[in-house]
Formats: C-alpha cells, sequence, structure tokens
C-alpha cells in the first residue's frame, strides 16, 4: 500500500474519511487529529514519543480547507504542493516553507487530476473575507488549514514523506462566524461556546454549515475514490 496512513482531524472529517475508506475495503491506518497547529504538534510529538509513528513513515494528511482565491470554490478538491506559515521568535517573524513530498503528490495527481495549490496553515480560525483575501494576496496562498504546518514540524526528525489532500469547504468570498473561542487549547470542539458563537452570526453559520456538509460528502467520495485507484493499481501489479 502506496499510503499506510492517513491522519485527519477528528470529529466529522475522520467520520467521512473512514466511511470512504470502508466502501472500498481498504485498510490504512487511520489517525484523528487534534484541531490547531499547537495541539496538533503535541500530539503528533507523543505519538512519536510512544513510537506509535515508525521512521520515514509516508503519511496522508486529508480533511477540509477554506479557500483564499476566487479560483477554488465550495467542494473543490486539491492536494497541497507547498504549507506556507509563520513562526515567531522573540520579536522577528520568519516565513516557513514546508514543500509536500513529490512521489506522493504526484501519484495523488495522477490518480485523482487533482489542482496543485500552495496552502497557509493558520494558528487560528480564519472567519473574514478581509483576511482571506489579505493572506491570498500577501503570500500567494491559495487555501488555508490550521494543521498542516505542525505535521511538517512534528514529523521532521522522523523523515517522514508527507503530502494533504483536502476539500474545500468555504470560499473566500465566505464571511462565517468567528469559532476561536470555541476550540479549547487541547485542540476541540466546545459545543457550547461553538453554540453561542453560531447564534452571534445566524446568516454565516448557515453558510458555514452547508459548505462542511458539501466538503464532507466530497471528502467521503474522493477518500473511497483514491483507495480505490490505489488497490486497483495493487492487484495490477501482481
Amino acid at each position: 500500500m502506496p499510503i499506510p496512513t492517513i491522519l485527519v482531524v477528528q470529529g466529522a472529517e475522520y467520520q467521512a474519511v473512514c466511511r470512504g475508506i470502508r466502501k472500498v475495503g481498504a485498510t490504512p491506518q487511520v489517525i484523528p487529529l487534534p484541531i490547531g497547529q499547537a495541539p496538533v504538534q503535541i500530539f503528533l510529538e507523543s505519538q512519536l514519543q510512544q513510537g506509535l509513528i515508525a521512521d520515514r513513515s509516508q503519511m496522508l494528511v486529508m480533511g477540509l480547507c477554506g479557500s483564499l482565491r476566487s479560483d477554488y470554490s465550495i467542494g473543490d478538491q486539491v492536494v497541497y504542493q507547498q504549507v506556507l506559515s509563520l513562526s515567531r521568535t522573540g520579536l522577528s517573524t520568519e516565513l516557513n516553507i514546508d514543500r509536500c513530498d513529490p512521489q506522493l503528490t504526484a501519484l495523488l495527481q495522477q490518480r485523482l487530476n487533482l489542482k496543485l495549490v500552495k496552502a497557509w496553515s493558520s494558528d487560528r480560525f480564519i472567519h473574514s473575507v478581509q483576511t482571506k483575501q489579505h493572506l491570498g494576496q500577501a503570500y500567494d496562498a491559495d487555501v488555508v488549514d490550521m494543521e498542516g504546518a505542525a505535521v511538517f514540524t512534528a514529523l521532521a526528525e522522523i523523515g517522514a514523506a508527507v503530502t494533504m489532500l483536502r476539500v474545500v469547504s468555504d470560499g473566500c468570498d465566505d464571511e462565517l462566524p468567528n469559532l476561536s473561542g470555541a476550540i479549547s487549547p487541547s485542540g476541540r470542539l466546545m459545543p457550547q461556546a461553538l453554540l453561542r458563537a453560531m447564534l452571534r452570526q445566524p446568516i454565516g453559520s448557515l453558510r458555514l454549515m452547508r459548505g462542511i456538509w458539501i466538503g464532507l460528502k466530497v471528502l467521503e467520495n474522493v477518500t473511497a475514490r483514491l483507495f480505490a485507484e490505489l488497490f486497483s493499481q495493487k492487484y495490477l501489479q501482481k
């Protein structure tokens, strides 16, 4: 199996990926991640310390993302070429560029004919149209997520081969509710805080829920399609 391990955010995204895998009887390891950069890094470092992730592992990160450009709409499937992020040391700020494994990325492109993108990995939930457009223009980024950079940081020491496949669940012109206060320090959604945030912006909340619903269905289907392709290739080579 060319991709033995999948990393995907816990909850609905994890469940969508698992449903897609079950459709084709695939057997990769699926590891649920918390939400956000700091929780992901802490979680993966713990996994490494316990010996639950082997050196030079091949990893596929899956899930949802937001669009930073009008070229990418809800339901679009993208594969990452680069992940951009900022790191702060004292008063200085540095732009980091992490590159996905070229062989695994090419495999996804060949099998699924996906769009190659540059992703911005944020340390907070990006909800405003103004911020989305600024990030897209300032860093020439196409989509945004909250976990990508942390995966690279945590797995760098073991030489893991990492690629990332995500589905767009909100457009660059979609104003969303601010969910930053609904995510706990451990990277879990807090139901009561989530409800309060969504009630404050009902129109944006409906927009968010619709985009997530579409994105999850596409995520389930692209997972099934990918592993059906990989299985067929595996048996053809026997």
